[in-house]
């Protein structure tokens, strides 16, 4: 069920009609009902309105909805635009600023050491626009998010995460397969005294999406080549 734009998502704050109308947005003002229906038919536990897993779960997607939608680092509310760093498979960290460089939230985790010409998927051909429209192509009903397990609180928080959507649409070259893709990870959240977040840690194996995305066949018109040798070496 959509909820209204004057009490804004279920799932995530700073999306009410007010916010909506006062915020600058990269792409327009995001719409999360597609993804919400897929969270709730998908998932595995029901957190507790204002338990900690629930209240967890709420700051890691808005975190999310923030980073990836607002184009205003300025208008950031769950984290410190200035302190901010992020690392992904303990690379090193980023900040901000070098994120946006890079290109966005997929780029920024999907970073590989791998040749060229090992990569059937590649950041450094990527903008922050053309991977957003590459991958709500594929996933056209969004890549939803669930907290497992909470291991600590506040001010650092740990905790276990399950991301999965269907590949509906096709990959550089590669028919959709229908199929549910599944990611599971560790992610650690450090917050300062104002509670905003000022550096994140994100463990997870990055092969296990970028495989499944090839398994279906080549398409005919594809100018796309899946690259010869181990796409799922370490990165």
């Amino acid at each position: 069920m959509a909820t209204s734009a004057a009490t804004g998502d279920k799932y995530r704050d700073y999306l009410t009609e007010e916010d909506i109308k006062n915020t600058k947005w990269n792409f327009g003002p995001p719409n999360y009902d597609d993804v919400n229906q897929l969270f709730e038919e998908g998932r595995t536990n029901i957190w507790p309105e204002g338990s900690p897993e629930e209240k967890v779960q709420r700051l890691v997607k808005t975190w999310e909805m923030e980073l990836v939608h607002k184009a205003d680092p300025n208008q950031y509310k769950t984290l410190d635009a200035k302190k901010f760093k992020l690392s992904v498979n303990g690379i090193k960290f980023l900040t901000l600023e070098e994120m946006i460089k890079i290109g966005g939230s997929y780029n920024v985790f999907l970073q590989t050491s791998l040749p060229k010409s090992l990569r059937f998927y590649d950041p450094d051909e990527e903008t922050a626009d053309s991977s957003q429209t590459l991958f709500k192509s594929t996933f056209a009903r969004g890549f939803a998010l669930e907290i497992l397990e909470l291991y600590s609180g506040p001010p650092k928080i740990v905790y276990k995460f399950r991301h999965w959507g269907f590949m509906e649409g096709p990959f550089k070259g590669h028919a959709p397969t229908g199929q549910k893709l599944e990611v599971f990870g560790i992610g650690i959240f450090e917050l300062d005294e104002n509670s905003k977040v000022v550096k994140v840690e994100f463990f997870s194996d990055r092969g296990e999406l970028l495989a499944g995305l090839i398994k279906g066949k080549t398409l005919d018109n594809s100018t796309e080549a899946t690259p010869s040798g181990c796409p799922l070496m370490s990165g």
